[in-house]
């Protein structure tokens, strides 16, 4: 057995997005069939529970649409650093006591790489991240990299209207909360939320906005509201 969140848009809460633990049965393994059995196992658990239809966004997604949200297939901008992978932007831009920001990360061949490299281990902890000439703190949790999430989506916001307002919720299978904090999946739900609240303009016109935004709410990511005992046999 295994456990794994569920991130829900909450518009009428002032926690922004729900993060629920489902309980389901884990198929071990890393080739890409197991991975999408998790995924079918998640989903329907949490049907189950009363959350559907969701979206599993990931590279790991049956869906086209949950494949094009997934931060490895996003791009971000920046005036002075040009255009890059979300998850260059997101490791390149760590500012931790004995180093970075690491921009050189910026231009490695493959996302995968950036979130390797032996220095964002080596470097003590975690101070902030900057993005050019933009500073992000540590707190509210994930800002930094829901900011660049939804930096990257805005200027699709039309299309994302049409195509995934209609979902309950959000999954990544490869997120485990355990072992770490920022989760595409729950960006998406936060995306969701400032799409129905029609907050999604203001959000993304300052890093200063969206945190006044995050700060004024109860946004607190890595908070589990509850556990479905659901089993999947």
């Amino acid at each position: 057995m295994a456990e794994r969140p569920i991130f829900i848009p909450a518009p009428e809460s002032p926690e922004l997005v729900k993060e629920i633990s489902i309980r389901l049965m884990w198929h071990p393994g890393f080739v890409l069939s197991q991975k999408r059995k998790n995924i079918d196992a998640l989903h329907e658990s949490a049907a189950r529970a009363g959350y559907a239809p969701l979206l599993e966004v990931s590279t790991k997604s049956e869906e086209k649409v949950g494949q094009r949200l997934s931060a490895f297939n996003l791009k971000v901008r920046s005036d002075l650093l040009g255009e890059m992978p979300l998850e260059m932007a997101f490791q390149g831009s760590k500012v931790f006591e004995g180093g970075g920001p690491f921009n050189d990360l910026y231009r490695v061949k493959d996302p995968r790489d950036a979130k390797r490299d032996a220095r964002l281990r080596q470097s003590g902890p975690l101070k902030g991240f900057k993005f050019g000439n933009l500073w992000f703190p540590l707190q509210p949790k994930t800002a930094f990299y829901d900011w660049l999430y939804i930096n990257a989506l805005h200027e699709h916001r039309d299309w994302l209207r049409k195509h995934i307002l209609h979902y309950a919720g959000f999954t990544d299978i490869e997120f485990n909360p355990e072992r770490s904090i920022n989760c595409q999946a729950r960006s998406c739900a936060l995306l969701v939320t400032l799409l129905k609240k029609r907050w999604i303009d203001d959000a993304v016109s300052s890093p200063q906005a969206f945190l006044r935004l995050l700060s004024s709410h109860d946004y607190e990511p890595a908070r589990v509201h509850q556990q479905e005992s659901i089993f999947r046999s």
